[in-house]
């Protein structure tokens, strides 16, 4: 009896291999090799011959120019959700695919089931698939959102032919498949999430979606990692991708675009989890700076989400370790930089905490990946451990923002006047700054004048 042909394929990045490898040629990664059967050829036949004689005798296309290419002007669908709509560049565009991420239980049902109730009640077809949950399970969601989240046609099924054939039939303008990982093609051996899978649905999902005009939303499971899960050719197959971003033991999610073919990847949605749904958080920094301390350790950081400036505070704690070597435990930055931020701070600004346990965090479960939070996390840790306030006396917390160089310095960053009007808004004068970031801000040109600025009465000695 004659074996199958199978194939292997490497679960991170998609590649292809006729046997099994112990390292991906394509992105480097170890034992990600999986075997699926191999696809059949179209023709009926293996092999180059006929294949060949076809493309032979296909005919020559012609080129056009791009000035004259005609351009559709396409009406954009609202979700009715504004920080939703702003990230996606304006709101969902007729037969896109937009892909959204985020860990278990962070809400990503819950703001597609508030999206597509708005859409249903704004008198656009909907669907709503779900291949996690029954019809029943989805209905008890949808009860405790608001607008017309029950008025939405659910279908809970797994099979990816049945999934398609009601598309084509019922032909919604907006459709959520909840989630990818879970719905299933009959022809394919492996099992539902695995990378043929997920290759063979989220392609025949985007060849009928664009066939029809309907925009599809496609829910994603994430890696331990924090990373979606999947291959890689499931994010370059679509046209957008959302990373839902929290705590689920903190209020406050973040929605961010990390590719977006019809708007800005620099946008940033902010929302907080009530027991009647995502509410949207238009004035998140009057909330963070509202909850700021005065006390030693903390400092309010004037940072940008995207177009967005947002006050953030952050905190530092040090304190004598019996480690060697002692903790660098850090929430809602990078721990590399971090480690350079000390290395600095002990090098040439005379703050050092080689003996001792850190740890920062940035209240309120906001994630910040900008460089201009490193001033901010030298003087929180400078503070703390000179058991000082920022800022002296001041009723009000020390606002600042800037890059820390590898010598010292103190590098301008992106948009320092929006950073500025933003902590004038609520009160934050005397911001510190580096050197040329314009009126209203106490400049400082590297990090041994920023703490002579932020903490007066205990000047760091020279190292």
């Amino acid at each position: 009896m004659a074996r199958s042909a199978t194939i292997h394929v490497c679960s991170s990045c998609g590649h292809v291999e006729p046997r099994w490898q112990g390292r991906c040629p394509g992105c480097g990664e170890w034992n990600t090799f999986v075997e699926e059967r191999a696809p059949a050829p179209a023709g009926g036949r293996r092999g180059g011959g006929g294949g060949g004689a076809a493309r032979a005798g296909a005919g020559a296309a012609r080129p056009v120019r791009l000035r004259d290419v005609q351009t559709p002007k396409l009406a954009r669908l609202s979700t009715g959700i504004g920080e939703f709509d702003r990230v996606l560049g304006g709101g969902l565009v007729p037969g896109s695919l937009v892909l959204l991420g985020g860990s278990p239980g962070i809400g990503k049902s819950t703001l597609t089931g508030m999206a597509m109730g708005n859409v249903a009640g704004a008198g656009h077809g909907t669907l709503y698939v779900s291949g996690e949950e029954s019809a029943a399970q989805v209905r008890l969601r949808a009860a405790r959102l608001p607008g017309a989240a029950l008025d939405v046609p659910v279908l809970a099924e797994t099979d990816l032919d049945t999934v398609v054939a009601t598309i084509e039939a019922e032909r919604p303008e907006v459709c959520v498949i909840d989630s990818v990982q879970t719905l299933h093609a009959a022809e394919l051996t492996g099992a539902p999430g695995s990378v043929g899978q997920v290759r063979e649905v989220a392609g025949r999902i985007a060849r009928v979606a664009k066939e029809i005009g309907t925009a599809v939303l496609l829910v994603g499971h994430v890696t331990k990692e924090g990373a979606l899960a999947g291959p890689r050719v499931l994010e370059h197959l679509v046209d957008c991708v959302l990373q839902f971003e929290g705590e689920r033991e903190r209020t406050y999610r973040t929605l961010r675009a990390l590719k977006n073919r019809f708007g800005s990847t620099n946008e940033a949605g902010v929302f907080e989890m009530r027991s009647g749904g995502l509410v949207e958080v238009l004035d998140a920094s009057g909330r963070f700076v509202g909850e700021a301390t005065r006390a030693p350790g903390s400092v309010v950081l004037a940072s940008m989400e995207g177009t967005r400036p947002l006050l953030v505070e952050v905190q530092a704690l040090v304190s004598p370790s019996e480690l060697v070597p002692p903790r660098r435990l850090v929430t809602g930055l990078d721990r590399n930089r971090l480690a350079l931020v000390l290395a600095v701070l002990a090098r040439h600004a005379g703050v050092a905490t080689g003996s001792a346990d850190v740890f920062v965090n940035v209240v309120g479960g906001v994630r910040i990946d900008e460089p201009g939070a490193d001033l901010a996390v030298a003087l929180a840790v400078a503070s703390a451990v000179r058991g000082a306030s920022l800022g002296g006396d001041a009723p009000v917390p020390l606002a600042c923002f800037g890059e820390v160089g590898l010598t010292g310095e103190l590098r301008s960053v992106a948009h320092p006047e929006r950073r500025l009007e933003e902590a004038a808004k609520f009160g934050l004068k005397g911001v510190i700054a580096p050197t040329g970031s314009g009126d209203g801000c106490r400049e400082a040109s590297s990090l041994r004048a920023a703490l002579r600025v932020a903490l007066p009465a205990a000047a760091p000695r020279a190292a």
